[in-house]
């Protein structure tokens, strides 16, 4: 059999093979899997010795691997989620972006001299992180759903549609650049190009918003109605990758604009949920493939032979980023902890600047050079990423014995952190301390309401807090854990400490600390782990109600009431 008639299968049995055996070495050594997929391309890429997959497929399967995961970044993106931290997340993310590419492009064009527009390149793919890995890491300590967890995936939002926005004026600016860079005059006509553009770009969003955010949740549901689980998981795949095809042959917008435009459309109907769930395995598979190609462009020998370039491009990633998120959280006057999360979440570049790396190497833009040397800085900042995370409590602790500044800022007066003077009395004796403002907190607050039962809502979210004091609800910002902010939540004289955030990291310390302001306040807790419900019974915290449990046992209240017997 002629070798180029298999180089299909060859291609794909390499990279998931090797792909599998390095990423789960990557896992065991608590390196993130992503790492292991690099490492496989690189493996069998050109640049390293022994067989070498064909490089034409992997490029083609990466552009499928893009579609697929820009889809999932739409199909999970919540404009509600944003909004909820978009005081610190917009401004946030513009500004730690815009450094960001600052000091990427002074240490390409001042540094190494490149032209400006590779310069310009270089920079964009050193400021945006990864949310791949920032989800990994938030879900290997159960952070996704914390405050703090909130904020970074918001942050993160916001860098990748600003990132989705330059991977669509990229094309229409290549010739300027490309004058930046090679000294030619850029063309007269540019910004009727990039006038061009962005109308095509808006057509194509207007004819989404307006008949995909109809037909498409249409076609879900005749799909879901024939009970066909192939024809649903193929729906939602065809949708993702024809749409894709279709934005970019018929606006010329880009693949990963198109599918990620998909997502958020498919979003809107009520089998969402199922779409994220069939269409999982595949946008796994084919994102596995797209990494495993990217580290086939990657080149080892530029750590031996530029390895002070590789330590300036990290230093960039980790402190450079880093310092910036955190100087910025801490301007918003959030805790330590929370501006050293932010802080950890950016110190690392992923997928976002590989798609932009590798339009700005095909449109003639960036050196080849400068797509290793982001590739380098992908695989070491991504590595240290997981020791960095866990190195925020003891530097946050460190930090706070050391710094007379920093102590001041945890402890400087806050108008949101206490409660205003005129607070009625019925909020300050007898009432319930509410820690956690969202979906649960909610809902709570609202029965509260209806039943007129005073209460005082403890939340980390400033926002939030924010706009409970201008409804003329009594709340009280910090984290809980915090004896002070108990304290200034009047739990003392409170009736009962109900805690409806399912961050419990620290829950022992704050039913420890109500209790012995207050030794008679009543506790309840809510979970959604069996595990944890189990602990937190076994160790008396109080009444704890299980998510499950809790909806299992109002179904089955519901049913027998229908068939309990009628009285004669």
């Amino acid at each position: 059999m002629d070798h180029h008639n298999i180089s299909l299968i060859t291609t794909l049995a390499t990279g998931f093979g090797l792909a599998l055996i390095f990423g789960f070495a990557a896992e065991k050594i608590k390196l993130p899997a992503l790492v292991g997929y690099l490492f496989a391309g690189i493996l069998i890429g050109p640049a390293t010795p022994g067989f070498v997959a064909d490089t034409h497929i992997a490029s083609q399967l990466s552009e499928i691997g893009v579609m697929l995961l820009m889809f999932g970044v739409g199909l999970h993106f919540s404009i509600a989620d944003l909004m909820s931290v978009r005081r610190i997340a917009l401004p946030g993310a513009v500004v730690q972006m815009s450094l960001a590419t600052l000091l990427g492009m002074a240490l390409a064009h001042w540094g190494w001299g490149w032209g400006i527009g590779a310069a310009l390149v270089f920079g964009l793919c050193l400021s945006c992180a990864s949310t791949v890995v920032l989800l990994k890491a938030l879900e290997a300590r159960n952070a996704v759903d914390s405050m703090n967890g909130r904020i970074a995936i918001g942050w993160l939002v916001v860098e990748d549609l600003v990132t989705v926005l330059v991977l669509v004026l990229l094309p229409p600016m290549a010739h300027l650049l490309e004058g930046g860079t090679n000294g030619a005059a850029p063309a007269g006509n540019i910004w009727i190009t990039i006038g061009q553009t962005l109308l095509s770009v808006g057509a194509f969003i207007a004819l989404m918003l307006l008949a995909g955010k109809r037909v498409l949740p249409w076609i879900l549901l005749q799909v879901a109605r024939t009970g066909s689980r192939e024809l649903f998981t193929l729906s939602v795949i065809a949708a993702a990758i024809s749409i894709a095809w279709g934005a970019s042959e018929l606006f010329s917008v880009s693949f990963a604009l198109g599918a990620f435009f998909a997502g958020m459309v498919m979003r809107e109907s009520k089998f969402s949920h199922r779409a994220a769930e069939e269409s999982l395995p595949l946008r796994d598979a084919f994102s596995v493939l797209f990494f495993v190609s990217v580290g086939m462009l990657f080149d080892p020998m530029v750590m031996v032979q530029k390895p002070l370039e590789v330590l300036a491009v990290v230093g960039i990633i980790v402190a450079g980023k880093g310092i910036a998120a955190a100087a910025l959280v801490l301007i918003f006057r959030y805790p330590m902890n929370t501006a050293l999360t932010v802080a950890a979440s950016l110190a690392q570049i992923g997928e976002f600047s590989f798609i932009l790396g590798g339009l700005g190497v095909s449109l003639g833009i960036l050196p080849q050079e400068g797509m290793s040397l982001i590739l380098a800085g992908a695989l070491v900042s991504i590595a240290l990423n997981p020791f960095i995370f866990t190195a925020i409590r003891p530097v946050t602790a460190w930090v706070l014995k050391n710094s007379e500044i920093a102590r001041r800022h945890e402890c400087r007066d806050d108008v949101l952190a206490e409660l205003p003077q005129t607070t009625e009395e019925r909020y300050l004796s007898g009432q319930v301390v509410l820690v956690g403002f969202g979906r649960v907190g909610k809902r709570i607050a609202s029965a509260l309401d209806e039943r007129g039962l005073p209460y005082v809502v403890v939340e980390q979210n400033r926002e939030r807090v924010e706009d409970l004091r201008q409804s003329g609800k009594a709340a009280v910002y910090g984290n809980a854990v915090e004896p002070d902010v108990l304290a200034q939540a009047h739990i003392q004289h409170a009736a009962m400490l109900l805690v409806a955030t399912p961050d419990l990291i620290g829950i022992s310390q704050m039913v420890d600390v109500a209790k012995r302001l207050n030794p008679l306040i009543e506790v309840v807790l809510r979970t959604h782990s069996e595990d944890e419900m189990n602990f937190l019974r076994q160790e008396k915290m109080g009444t704890v109600f299980f998510g499950e449990e809790e909806l299992a046992r109002s179904i089955m209240d519901h049913v027998l009431k229908r068939f309990e017997p009628q009285a004669a």
